[in-house]
C-alpha cells in the first residue's frame, strides 16, 4: 500500500520552515557522526532545489505566481535569507549553485506588488558586509558576487554599498591574483557606479578626492594591463553620462588627471588608447580650460600632434575621426599665454 499513495507536496511555508531550521543546525550535524547526518544534509539540499524549482520552474512548468509570492514572504518573515547566505561555505558546490539562484531571484519577487528583499537588506545590512567580504574568499567570491549584484539593483541597498567603508575595498579586490575574482570584482564595481544615475552622482560629489585619488594611482596606473583597460574604460562611462556633468568638469581640470590620461594615450595597447582618447579629448574640448591644462597641451603640442596624425581605429568609425579632427584643431589653436 505504501507506493500507491504520493506524499503531498508541501507548502512554500512548510518548505521555508524546514530548510530555516535545517540550517540553524549545520554546524552540528557537520561535526556530529550521527547516521543521520547524511540524511538531513540531503533533505537540506532538496529542499533548496525545491525552492529553486517553485522560483524558476523547469522544462516542464513555468513558475506559479502565487507560490513564488508565498516563498518569498516566508523566506523575508524570519532569518532564512541570512542563514542561506551565511552558511553558504558549508554547503558543497551544486547546492551553493542552487543557493545562488534562489538569492538572486528573490531579490526580483514581489509581494503586493512591493520588493520585500529591499526592506530586508535595509534592515539587514550585515548581509552586504558579508557579501562584499566574501571576494576574500576564493570558494564563494563568485557565488557571494552573483548575489550582490543583484541585491544592489535595490537603489538604497546600492547607496549602502557605496557610501560604506565597503566601497574602498574593491580597489584591492580588483588587483586580486586570481582572474576570475578580480573581473566579478570589477563586474559588481561597475554596477556600482552605473546603475543608481542620481546616487552615483551625489557618492562622486561627495566623495571626490578620496575615490579619484584611489581609482587613479590604484587602477589607471595599476602594472595590470586588464585593469588599465577596464578602468579607463569605465572612466569614460562615468565621466561621458550626462548625470555627472560637475564630477567631468571637476576632473578634466586637474593637471594630474591629464598627465596620467595622456600616458594612457602612449600604450602600446590600442584599445587602452582608444578608450583614453575618449577621456582626454573633454579635457581639450572644455571651453573653460585652467591655465595649467592650457600649459601643459602647449608645452605638448608638436608631440599630441603627431600622435594624432597616425592615430587610427582599426575599423573605419566616423564619430572617432571627426572628435579626432576636432581635439587636433582645438590644440594647433591654443595660445601659450591663455588664461582662463
Amino acid at each position: 500500500m505504501k507506493g500507491l499513495f504520493k506524499a503531498k507536496p508541501r507548502t512554500p511555508a512548510e518548505l521555508v520552515r524546514s530548510t530555516s531550521e535545517l540550517l540553524a543546525l549545520i554546524d552540528l550535524l557537520l561535526a556530529s557522526r550521527d547516521p543521520k547526518r547524511e540524511e538531513k544534509m540531503t533533505e537540506l539540499t532538496k529542499n533548496i532545489r525545491e525552492m529553486k524549482f517553485i522560483l524558476y520552474g523547469n522544462s516542464e512548468s513555468e513558475p506559479v505566481p502565487e507560490a513564488c509570492s508565498q516563498l518569498t514572504q516566508e523566506v523575508f518573515r524570519d532569518s532564512t535569507l541570512k542563514r542561506l547566505v551565511f552558511c553558504l561555505p558549508k554547503l558543497d558546490l551544486e547546492t551553493r549553485k542552487d543557493v545562488t539562484q534562489v538569492v538572486a531571484n528573490l531579490q526580483r519577487q514581489q509581494v503586493h506588488s512591493r520588493l520585500v528583499a529591499c526592506d530586508y537588506l535595509e534592515a539587514n545590512k550585515d548581509l552586504l558586509d558579508r557579501l562584499v567580504a566574501g571576494y576574500e574568499s576564493s570558494d564563494i567570491a563568485l557565488h557571494y558576487g552573483t548575489m550582490l549584484r543583484e541585491c544592489i539593483r535595490h537603489q538604497s541597498i546600492a547607496r549602502y554599498v557605496l557610501e560604506s567603508d565597503n566601497m574602498r575595498k574593491f580597489f584591492a579586490y580588483m588587483e586580486l591574483p586570481n582572474f576570475d575574482i578580480a573581473s566579478d570584482a570589477a563586474a559588481t564595481f561597475k554596477e556600482l557606479l552605473t546603475r543608481h544615475k542620481s546616487t552615483v552622482s551625489d557618492f562622486l560629489m561627495r566623495n571626490y578626492d578620496w575615490f579619484f585619488a584611489e581609482y587613479n594611482h590604484k587602477l589607471l596606473e595599476s602594472p595590470n594591463y586588464i585593469t588599465r583597460r577596464q578602468a579607463v574604460k569605465l572612466l569614460g562611462d562615468v565621466l561621458l553620462d550626462r548625470s555627472n556633468v560637475a564630477v567631468m568638469m571637476r576632473y578634466v581640470s586637474s593637471k594630474d588627471n591629464l598627465r596620467i590620461l595622456m600616458n594612457l594615450l602612449r600604450e602600446t595597447s590600442k584599445n587602452i588608447q582608444i578608450e583614453a582618447f575618449h577621456v582626454f579629448k573633454v579635457f581639450v574640448a572644455n571651453a573653460n580650460k585652467p591655465p595649467e591644462i592650457v600649459s601643459i597641451l602647449v608645452a605638448n603640442r608638436s608631440k599630441l600632434l603627431r600622435f594624432f596624425s597616425d592615430f587610427k581605429t582599426e575599423k573605419e568609425d566616423e564619430q572617432f575621426d571627426q572628435d579626432k579632427a576636432q581635439v587636433v584643431k582645438e590644440i594647433a589653436s591654443l595660445e601659450p599665454n591663455e588664461k582662463s
